[in-house]
């Protein structure tokens, strides 16, 4: 039997094997800078190569031991305990002294990070922040667990068996510049589980301080072990790389969108760890022939607040009243872009191919100032978009910026939708009942609405801080929902209790 030997030294030309039957090679700049102790890993379906040097694996590592270890005490700690965590984390969140601390080492983040070009739109820690992470906390105060509950009983004669439920173990999270994400993942210690977090270098200080200020201490003072959660203190991608390839994770979460996510995904699937992924974010409206001008308008408007994932991305709307359709889709992105101010209510339109002629000609023509993450740039304010790019993700900054298809009605738009779309939010406007369940039932989506798209959030929806957001770019998901939340990260244990001795089979 061929043993499996350490790899040490690489040279330019070296091949690596993938998926059996094909081979990548090494190139020279890589060859140069590896190292004993690194490791390099293959995307399988990209055949990308990944470096992973030494100390980013080592961080990672210790991270995740130490979370494992914490999961083999969390059995002697009561769910009491785990409350009284919540109870003092949202008090820290809530203590003047310790969010101004917070606020401190936030705008050190945010500085850096608008120094580098880069979006600061979910890297704030404002006071709406700060008030979403404490009432986020506060639901698991008095939340039920699934861990030890009874979730089936099947009785038989002289036996029963219960269905049990139980912690399942490590969630590993990989998130870049959003906070808050640190307070809400915490909720999977309500079921009994560790965390452990690798955090983006735009939000790496700020979710320092919140561990050493407020996180930490609450663990310590709660009785919980003390590596129940754990930040790697690494803003390298390698470590994002190195986590969710941990076999010792029992689910790895994702956050975010893009190619970035997509290798995670990748690799926590080479290495068997199940995973929650978000993918490409947009949102996709459609404006049916029977659509009421005036709830399509507000439906664009109060989905074009700010720049997130369920954010409005794409609007289609019926050829038979685009006439009268286009206007309110226009006048909602010009409200949107207002935000409720007396502003010049700029945004930016992509019209895909063709649908140029629906568009007056002044509009057009017409330049603008499009604030981006480098700065303002005068552009267009309308550029065409050829169709199969329709699932083009606008990331804007301060300028709400969308795509308009006009189509032949809502089966021509549910079938855009599956194609070009990250299958994700889909809202259909209309006054007739009929054409909404046939849109329900042709589009592939697992979060379906009649009006704004910005419904699709943990909190909002579920009053529970969610863990992460699915779509199905990837397929449909199995046995739940397109909500990850704390208190679905469990697993079923079988427990069997005979009153019969001579029980046999």
């Amino acid at each position: 039997m061929a043993s499996i030997l350490q790899l040490e030294t690489l040279s330019a030309g070296d091949k690596i094997l993938v998926g059996g039957d094909r081979f990548v090679q090494i190139s020279s700049d890589l060859a140069s800078r590896f190292q004993k102790g690194d490791a390099v890993q293959v995307v399988e379906s990209t055949g990308e190569l990944l470096y992973l040097p030494a100390k980013d694996r080592k961080a990672t590592a210790d991270a995740v031991g130490r979370a494992h270890a914490a999961f083999a005490q969390m059995n002697s700690v009561s769910d009491e305990q785990i409350g009284s965590f919540f109870v003092k984390f949202s008090a820290k969140l809530e203590d003047d002294a310790v969010w101004a601390e917070v606020v401190k080492t936030n705008e050190e983040d945010v500085k850096a990070a608008k120094a580098k070009g880069r979006s600061t739109t979910r890297l704030v820690a404002d006071e709406k922040m700060r008030r979403d992470m404490i009432d986020g906390l506060r639901v698991w105060i008095g939340a039920k667990s699934k861990r030890g509950s009874i979730i089936e009983t099947v009785e038989h004669t002289g036996w029963k068996v219960d269905l049990v439920g139980a912690a399942l173990g490590i969630v590993g999270f990989v998130f870049e510049g959003r906070p808050n994400v640190l307070a809400d993942a915490t909720g999977v210690l309500r079921g009994g589980n560790t965390v452990v977090f690798r955090i983006g270098s735009d939000a790496l200080g700020t979710a320092r301080t919140i561990m050493a200020k407020a996180l930490e201490p609450s663990l310590v003072e709660a009785g919980l072990p003390s590596g129940a959660v754990s930040l790697i203190d690494s803003a390298a991608h390698a470590s994002g790389w190195a986590l969710v390839s941990d076999r010792r994770l029992a689910l790895a979460v994702a956050r975010g969108s893009g190619p970035a996510v997509a290798t995670l995904g990748a690799l926590a699937q080479q290495a068997g760890v199940p995973a929650s992924l978000h993918g490409t974010g947009g949102a996709w409206l459609y404006g049916s022939s029977s659509a009421n001008v005036e709830n399509l308008a507000a439906a664009v408007e109060c989905s074009l607040d700010r720049k997130v994932c369920n954010t409005l991305n794409v609007v289609c709307v019926s050829r038979q009243r685009a006439a009268e359709l286009i206007p309110a889709v226009l006048a909602g992105a010009e409200k949107a872009a207002r935000q409720g101010g007396d502003g010049p209510g700029v945004f930016k339109l992509h019209v895909a191919s063709g649908d140029e002629g629906y568009l007056p000609e002044e509009l057009q023509q017409r330049k603008v100032m499009v604030t981006r993450a480098d700065g303002d740039h005068e552009e267009l304010q309308v550029e065409t978009l050829p169709e199969d790019k329709l699932g083009r993700e606008w990331e804007w900054e301060g300028t709400p910026e969308l795509s308009l298809k006009v189509v032949d009605d809502e089966d021509h738009a549910a079938d855009l939708f599956n194609k070009y779309s990250p299958q994700f939010v889909a809202c259909c406007i209309s006054e007739d009942s009929a054409e909404h369940e046939r849109f329900y039932s042709r589009v592939n989506a697992p979060f379906v609405g009649n009006g704004f798209t910005r419904f699709a959030d943990g909190q909002y929806l579920l009053d529970r801080p969610e863990l992460g957001l699915s779509n199905w770019e990837s397929g449909r998901l199995f046995g739940r929902g397109g909500v990850l939340s704390g208190d679905s990260v469990f697993t079923v244990r079988t427990r069997v209790w005979q009153t019969d001795p001579m029980l046999k089979r």
